[in-house]
């Protein structure tokens, strides 16, 4: 546990408690632990006070007072976020404002294909309630089962149906935020179209709680499909990839949902480690792509499209095998392999990770060039590749060597990442594509980003939090 070096004032922390209730403000140490870790274990906080909130009035009345009397304030949804922006500092002097108990859904409109819906609502609660309408909510992460709508939009996240619908800022159509003084912005309404002034919603998506606390939003719905396939695809290099990729968005257009690459090393480890999974492909392939093709008007049509396509990557000869799905279990079971491919990387020792996006066109050219980059730093590491093709997003991980040090190898991390990310640089990418900044990426953003662009950002940070109490250190 983190030796908290500067302790809050106990009748500011009284004052702090009055406003939600003592069983909602959480003083023991062992309370607050789970607070104060993110799952990669690589920031460690402390804090003497978790504040949970039942209600936007709650919230405003301790923005009020946090303004008053100069607390920084953390905002914390799920705690799943992957670049340390929900962890507080280890002074003891942040306050941790979790958003778990703002976790009603206070709207379905079936008509207007919206979900109004609290900040602490988990991802997979509202996905199942969209079910229940009819309706498909398309965000889609790993850690859905925990993460937090809050957490979603604020670190604009992405996840598998990106390609089709969007990330978190595309499907949100209005949001309430708490301002640091404590002003509720209303801006919760169901308009596809609206051209009146500045986006003023897509300021606070995406900036991490450092301009205000998301405390709800209007999302986009969608349609159920009604057909839906799944292909696993083996082939023989990242250019037959996207050669199929190019096919598949051809012949299938906004049919095509899914675009996952696989390499064979996060395949093999997926085997070896994960439990319950079956091989989807009989033979070994360098690279794989996990596929899907899903139809608004029947399973019939989806069946068809998805045949089309592997049967001309077949014909050309990029596609080496593939089996589609005889089920919906099959289905599932074939994202269930893509999900487990993070967990199944950790038996394997310490891994450097990066979250980054290039052009589609420039994936093969940046998997060909970062691996020379890596051996350069560490000639016996092994890259573990994989991502979303369809949107340019690859999560590029690097294991240690086999028989290598952990320590040794973590201390490793930032001439690996200015390796990696140099070559992402060269091919007008981004060093985070879906996780965010946070802690992780706060001075590389500063070091490497346009100087008009960190000075902008600075402005509208000086603008909305002059006090500068909102998760300060994070991004900029």
């Amino acid at each position: 546990m983190i030796e908290i070096t500067e302790t809050l004032d106990p009748a500011l922390i009284d004052r702090f408690a009055a406003i939600v209730g003592d069983k909602y403000a959480l003083r023991d140490q062992q309370d607050i632990a789970p607070y104060l870790i993110e799952r990669r274990g690589l920031w460690h906080g402390a804090t003497s006070l978790v504040l949970r909130p039942g209600s936007v009035e709650e919230v405003s009345r301790i923005m009020r007072l946090a303004t008053e009397t100069g607390s920084p304030i953390v905002p914390q949804s799920g705690n799943t976020g992957l670049v340390g922006a929900q962890v507080p500092d280890r002074s003891g002097r942040e306050i941790v404002l979790s958003l778990s108990r703002l976790n009603r859904i206070r709207e379905i409109d079936v008509l207007s294909n919206t979900v109004t819906v609290e900040a602490g609502v988990i991802l997979q609660t509202l996905q199942e309630a969209a079910d229940a309408a009819d309706r498909l909510f398309p965000l889609s992460l790993a850690a859905q089962g925990s993460c937090q709508i809050g957490g979603n939009l604020s670190s604009n996240a992405g996840g598998t149906g990106v390609l089709a619908y969007g990330n978190a800022r595309e499907l949100c159509l209005g949001v309430e935020v708490v301002l640091p003084t404590g002003e509720v912005f209303d801006d919760l309404r169901k308009l596809k179209k609206d051209n009146t002034g500045y986006d003023l919603k897509n300021l606070f998506v995406g900036a991490e709680g450092t301009l205000g606390v998301i405390t709800a939003a209007v999302l986009k719905l969608f349609p159920k499909p009604k057909g839906r396939e799944v292909a696993f695809v083996g082939l023989s290099s990242p250019e037959a990839a996207l050669s199929l990729f190019g096919l598949a968005m051809d012949r299938a257009g906004a049919a095509l949902t899914a675009f996952e690459l696989i390499g064979r090393r996060p395949y093999d480890f997926t085997l070896a480690h994960a439990q319950g999974v079956v091989r989807p492909l009989i033979e070994d392939w360098p690279w794989y792509v996990l596929m899907q093709i899903s139809s608004g008007r029947s399973s019939e049509d989806s069946r068809a499209l998805i045949e089309d396509v592997l049967s001309a990557g077949l014909e050309q000869e990029f596609v080496g095998d593939a089996v589609i799905a005889a089920s919906l279990a099959q289905g599932d079971a074939f994202w269930n392999f893509r999900e487990l491919l993070p967990e199944a990387q950790k038996p394997e020792g310490a891994s450097i990770k990066h979250d980054i996006s290039v052009p589609i066109a420039s994936i093969p050219r940046f998997i060909e060039e970062a691996a020379g980059a890596v051996a350069s730093v560490s000639a016996g590491a092994r890259v573990v590749c994989f991502g979303h093709m369809g949107d340019g997003n690859l999560h590029y991980n690097i294991s240690r060597p086999v028989d290598g040090d952990d320590e040794a190898f973590l201390a490793l991390y930032h001439p690996m990442n200015k390796a990696v990310h140099d070559v992402v640089r060269s091919l007008h990418g981004s060093i985070s594509a879906e996780h965010g900044i946070g802690q992780l990426k706060r001075d590389e953003l500063i070091a490497t980003a346009p100087p008009m662009a960190i000075d902008l950002m600075r402005r509208v940070k000086t603008a909305f939090d002059p006090a500068g109490i909102m998760n300060p250190g994070k991004v900029i």
